[in-house]
């Protein structure tokens, strides 16, 4: 399925909050109206809110709880990539100047944190708590999941239980708020609302290990893989598994390499190597398939629908994307 047949179902849905979420980010604040205006100008394919509608569908109609559901992922979605660019200082966002870049660490934190009240607020102006308890739980989540990256980076000592342990905050938290939201605001019951749950996070570890794989594929433009990750000192999935093959002194090696060669593209170019001839590469695209064959299942528990279809369609469509 194309990304518009899959919107489908919930094309109305979509097109109704596009509009609506550009005019909540509207402020009396000129500086601030200019940089939400900024922003809304450069959303991506709304995967998320998307998520959330389908989720809601697979259980009832969509409805104006869904609606606001979708709205509260998004400004919570935005603000850690705001925020997650000040972290990271970066000037760049798909392909476009970050907020820090234009308009300063101070500004970019700052409207990160209007986002964030902004979602908070709407849930509770309309007495949604559970909706509130759901994405403040990502919040927490997601900033844990930072926090512990940050700390085991130091030492570069992750081994794939705390990898996993990190990208099931960072990243899967956030496709698990999404699903279990939309099943919540269609009305579904505590069980439906865990499940939905637990599939986001599937889907959400799949969809990170699928991205700490591009990093070993060859780019476009350069003919050869970018190492992004590696440059970084940033231990995935690959990386770890090749680690975890060799003897004591070549490992201590490697990890050194890491350490204080990592942008040389000699380095890059070795450890890539290394990864490729130790079967990393296989055993983490058989970990991807297991997450997402996990959550696909998960499905099974509902009957057939175009809703169904669509967010099956979904789930393949991010996991086999170019980037």
């Amino acid at each position: 399925m194309t990304f518009e047949e899959i919107k489908r179902p919930v094309k109305q849905d979509i097109e109704l909050f596009e509009s609506t979420f550009k005019e909540s980010m509207k402020t009396q604040v000129s500086l601030l109206d200019l940089i939400t205006r900024y922003i809304v100008k450069r959303k991506g394919k709304q995967m998320r809110p998307l998520f959330v509608f389908l989720s809601a569908g697979l259980h009832s109609n969509t409805n104006e709880h869904t609606q606001r559901a979708a709205a509260l992922i998004e400004l919570l979605h935005t603000a850690t990539l705001v925020h997650d660019d000040v972290v990271d200082d970066s000037n760049l966002r798909r392909g476009f100047f970050s907020i820090n870049a234009l308009w300063k660490n101070k500004a970019a934190v700052l409207v990160g944190d209007f986002l964030l009240s902004k979602g908070m607020l709407l849930a509770l102006e309309n007495k949604e708590y559970d909706l509130l308890e759901i994405v403040s739980y990502a919040t927490k989540q997601m900033s844990e999941g930072e926090l512990l990256q940050i700390e085991k980076a130091r030492r570069l000592d992750i081994d794939e239980s705390v990898y996993f342990d990190v990208i099931k905050m960072k990243t899967a938290s956030l496709i698990a708020s999404c699903c279990a939201a939309g099943a919540a605001s269609a009305g579904a019951s505590e069980e439906e609302v865990m499940l939905m749950r637990n599939f986001g996070e599937n889907v959400g570890i799949a969809f990170q290990i699928r991205d700490d794989l591009f990093d070993f594929e060859k780019d476009n433009k350069t003919g050869k893989p970018s190492g992004g990750d590696i440059k970084e000192k940033k231990m995935t999935l690959p990386l770890i598994y090749t680690l975890n093959k060799m003897g004591a002194v070549e490992r201590k090696k490697t990890i050194l390499d890491i350490k204080y060669r990592s942008t040389k593209r000699a380095t890059i170019d070795k450890i890539i190597g290394l990864v490729n001839n130790s079967g990393g590469i296989k055993y983490t695209n058989e970990k991807m398939k297991e997450y997402l064959n996990n959550a696909i299942k998960m499905l099974n528990y509902y009957p057939d629908s175009e809703y169904k279809e669509s967010l099956i369609a979904l789930v393949n469509y991010s996991i086999n994307r170019n980037k």
